[in-house]
């Protein structure tokens, strides 16, 4: 089946499709466990410092299997290792129901599954990063990146609001719902073809577990774009602080929350799509730093609202800016490196990304611990700003990149 519609060409291919199902399912069933998991949590503590270990608990595992999980991107079937790693966020998330219909409210135990569903997540992002230029050709990967970011931002749009509606019928009716959309993933996967592994000559030693760090430290653009996000967003990152907004400054309840949660995607959809049908065809560089910085001044504004109306837009904002960012540092790192290391690459990318999420929330919530939440958003945002400014003049190389390609 041809797609007429520009932009849409990826979608010719059905392992394409196949893929970007899986994805936009398991950021459904990742956003909805992220406002279950926040809101028990916080309904239980009452906690800043709580909540930020949710987000150090799905870290964790992201530098604990950083060599190995890249490893094994490169080195098996990376469709294969996808499906184990969904299969475990099905168990993760069966763990949860099950503590939730119990009523067995133990944090170390919600803690522990949080670190299992991250543990998958920490193998699973290589593998799908890795897999991806796999599926289409290096002119339609652009195009690629855009829609996939897509299916995440679509998923994660719907995901905040679904779980904030689907908790209104308690926690185990959403992990019983992630559950099930973990399932799904497995089955869309498994409609793949079997591909050999991209290198399956090299002998394992700390050498090739370390390649991908040494690709990155050797390749200025690789290590801009890297530690921007790592940096930016590990200090502008509000979605941490969410709940105690939506429930101690807005009153919104479980419903305000999946809203909050959900603009930031609102905004990267809509950016993802305008991408997709009109890529980004001159002054790359700039245009991501520019969309970095954007990213910073949302967040300070969304840290200075009094009202959620005012604080829905700031977020929606802050969502098109981080989706530029993706678009460009995704397609970049992807084509900065070749396929028989984008796995490990690719782990290592994903350990910053789960640096600059993850990590963030821990960092947010201990901040907000010691100053509120409001002044610890705008300290972050300012953050954020900051360091963009900081990388324009550490990687001039960067900033004046003009294609992609």
């Amino acid at each position: 089946m041809a797609f007429s519609v520009k932009g849409l060409e990826p979608f010719q291919s059905r392992e394409y499709s196949c893929f970007f199902f899986s994805r936009f399912f398991a950021g459904l069933a990742i956003s909805m466990v992220d406002v279950a998991v926040g809101w028990m949590v916080y309904e239980m503590t009452g906690s800043a410092v709580a909540l930020g270990l949710i987000g150090l608990a799905a870290f964790a595992p992201s530098i604990l299997f950083l060599l190995i999980a890249g490893h094994v991107a490169d080195r098996y079937d990376r469709r294969q290792v996808l499906m184990v790693c969904y299969s475990i966020s099905a168990v993760a998330s069966f763990g949860l129901y099950l503590s939730a219909v119990l009523q067995i409210e133990r944090l170390p135990l919600i803690y522990a599954l949080v670190f299992l569903a991250g543990a998958a997540r920490a193998f699973f992002s290589p593998a799908s990063s890795a897999l991806l230029p796999n599926l289409v050709s290096k002119e339609q990967l652009a195009n690629a990146v855009a829609l996939g970011s897509t299916a995440t931002k679509t998923a994660s749009i719907i995901g905040p609001a679904v779980g904030g509606f689907a908790y209104l019928f308690g926690a185990p009716f959403v992990f019983l719902c992630t559950t099930f959309l973990s399932a799904t993933c497995v089955a869309l996967l498994y409609m793949l073809k079997r591909r050999p592994p991209a290198d399956n000559t090299s002998q394992l030693s700390w050498e090739y577990m370390t390649a991908g760090l040494k690709s990155i430290w050797s390749n200025s653009t690789l290590l801009g774009l890297i530690s921007l996000d790592l940096f930016a967003v590990l200090l502008g990152g509000a979605t941490a602080l969410l709940p105690m907004f939506a429930k101690d400054i807005f009153d919104a309840g479980p419903v305000g929350l999946g809203l909050l949660r959900s603009a930031p995607s609102v905004g990267a959809i809509g950016t993802a799509v305008v991408l997709a049908r009109f890529p980004l065809n001159s002054r790359v560089g700039l245009r991501m730093f520019q969309a970095v910085g954007l990213f910073g001044l949302a967040t300070i504004g969304f840290g200075l609202s009094s009202h959620i109306g005012v604080a829905l837009v700031c977020l929606v904002i802050l969502g098109a800016a981080d989706m530029v960012s993706v678009y460009v540092r995704s397609t970049l790192v992807q084509l900065e490196t070749p396929d028989e290391m984008r796995g490990r690459v690719s782990a290592v990318n994903s350990l910053f990304i789960g640096a600059s999420n993850e990590l963030g929330q821990f960092y947010s919530g201990i901040v907000a611990s010691l100053t509120g939440p409001v002044l610890a958003v705008v300290i972050g945002g300012g953050g954020a700003v900051a360091v963009t400014l900081a990388w324009m003049r550490l990687f001039p190389g960067l900033k004046e990149r003009d294609k992609l390609v």
